[in-house]
């Protein structure tokens, strides 16, 4: 069990007050921002300019300048960092790759920000690109890229900053299996977390540095096992598993979560909230106070005019695309991924049936989808293709290929074994049913397993759509690599979910127990 030293409002403190020395500063943070530049609907969807009007979106670019600056005014004292994950996720990203977001980034004057995953979806190559275009340091302490000439001698495994007159370490973590989640390469070898944490806070404590934040892209979880493990480190800003903290409807746990002497921050996703931690250490570089919550940047923050401009002049090059309406919605189609990597959901039945639709006159009889390629929902009415793009906004091809039922349930076991992480490995399946009991260990798990109503046979061969991620091993689908009479050269699954739409007509979300849950 990992220690925790908590007060009922979430507000730290270890001492009776703050000496005259003691040094205070407010981090504020964002994390999985994914090219959100323009506002959200209250399903991390396009929100529409009326509903915008009408103080119904969150979010959004401009409405994150205006908190920024309100939240600077409050202090004297302040840093901005992010917790990676600024690429990927709408038409912007797919267009402009990491540009748009890197010119946003220097205009809020951002510190630091560490590489999540995503930015690793085009390869080192575009992570490069961004480097070079921001005005702040890009960190990453868990990996090995001396062999990657695109990143050696350029990304920083930590650095240090100097605000108000003390030295403020920095160092960035990204999730150890982004070899699995993304695109970075044979010469980048990711490392474990804990270990690469300590190595470089041992650098900054020899260097003077009693001050240190780690920027992480590895989850609440990891943190809290990277805080448990570690020595020195005095905060740790989150990202990756989306994570809210803070007293209001929806958080997980307490803003900021201690562990040990660590105060772990997360401030959710998509531009929804800015971080804002006041924290106070003495002369020693210990927290002796640290309070703030997450802001929630709703439709009463005032845009930032400029911003809004900006943005409507980069977009005019995607709205021809994104507006154009493909289909209807007879009621909102569920893919929040809460749902969709915990159980069966509507988006995901909906982009499975659509995968299988195409490709059911090929001999294929199961579609296998990773609810981790499932970004959003869709609101009920009319759906754009903007709107399709947000929820597979990742460019994916459709790969079909035979395997054996042994590697089919293999793969299904791959799929329910990092369940409690929320994992963007579990299955959204078509034209099969199976069980996952997860009062079972991680192997073990999956149950009645059937493909056409018979229970699927080890030795038979079975024809499966997927997305050309998943079947080159992503998402820890190792077993699908070595499949026979593979095509990776589909469609994009994007244009097949929007013409499966428009072919039913007013389409109808639902779910039928394909996946069961004990």
């Amino acid at each position: 069990m990992l220690a925790r030293i908590l007060t009922s409002t979430g507000v730290l403190a270890l001492s009776a007050g703050a000496a005259a020395a003691d040094y205070s500063l407010t981090i504020l943070h964002t994390n999985d921002f994914h090219a959100r530049f323009e506002p959200i609907s209250k399903y991390d969807s396009p929100c529409s300019a009326e509903d915008n009007a009408a103080g119904e979106c969150f979010g959004g670019t401009a409405r994150l300048i205006t908190t920024v600056a309100e939240a600077r005014a409050r202090t004297d004292n302040s840093i901005l960092v992010d917790g990676g994950d600024q690429f990927q996720g709408t038409l912007f990203y797919t267009y402009y790759k990491g540009a748009m977001a890197a010119e946003f980034m220097n205009q809020l004057g951002y510190d630091a920000m560490t590489v999540g995953n995503h930015e690793f979806d085009d390869g080192p190559e575009v992570l490069r690109g961004f480097m070079d275009a921001v005005d702040f340091p890009i960190l990453m302490s868990n990996a090995d890229f001396s062999g990657e000439e695109l990143l050696a001698g350029e990304l920083l495994k930590s650095t240090i900053i100097e605000r108000d007159g003390e030295q403020i370490g920095l160092i960035g973590l990204t999730p150890q299996n982004t070899d699995e989640l993304a695109s970075p390469g044979p010469n980048v070898i990711f490392t474990d977390p804990s270990d690469a944490v300590q190595a470089e806070v041992d650098k900054l404590t020899e260097a003077g540095v009693n001050k240190i934040i780690v920027l992480s892209h590895s989850g609440y979880g990891v943190d809290q096992i990277v805080a448990a493990n570690t020595t020195g480190v005095d905060v740790i800003v989150g990202g990756h598993t989306n994570t809210l903290l803070g007293d209001m409807d929806g958080a997980v746990g307490p803003y900021p979560t201690m562990v040990g002497d660590t105060a772990i921050l997360s401030a959710y996703a998509y531009g929804k909230f800015l971080g804002e931690l006041n924290v106070t250490f003495d002369d020693d570089g210990v927290i002796v106070e640290a309070s703030g919550q997450p802001l929630l940047i709703d439709g009463t923050v005032a845009e930032d005019a400029a911003a809004v401009a900006r943005i409507a002049e980069l977009a005019v090059p995607l709205d021809e695309i994104r507006n154009e309406v493909v289909a209807s919605a007879g009621e909102a189609i569920e893919g929040n991924r809460d749902v969709c990597r915990a159980m069966e959901c509507a988006m995901g039945n909906l982009v499975a049936d659509a995968m299988l639709d195409r490709v059911a006159d090929q001999g294929i009889q199961v579609a296998f989808a990773n609810s981790g390629g499932l970004r959003s929902s869709i609101d009920a009415g009319d759906v754009t293709m903007g709107e399709v793009l947000t929820v597979l906004p990742f460019q994916n091809t459709l790969s079909t290929f035979f395997i054996s039922g042994q590697d089919l349930l293999d793969a299904l076991e791959n799929g329910a074994s990092q369940h409690e992480e929320g994992s963007g490995r579990f299955p959204q399946v078509a034209g099969m049913t199976f069980t996952v009991d997860l009062s079972m260990e991680p192997g073990s798990r999956i149950s009645d397993a059937m493909v056409g109503g018979a229970a699927i046979d080890p030795a038979a061969t079975y024809g499966i759509v997927s997305n050309n991620f998943v079947r080159n091993g992503g998402d820890g689908y190792s077993m699908f690599v070595n499949a026979d009479n593979v095509y990776d050269f589909g469609p994009d699954l994007a244009d097949v979910v929007a013409e499966y739409m428009a072919a039913q007509g007013d389409y109808m979300p639902y779910t039928d127990g394909r996946i069961m849950m004990k």
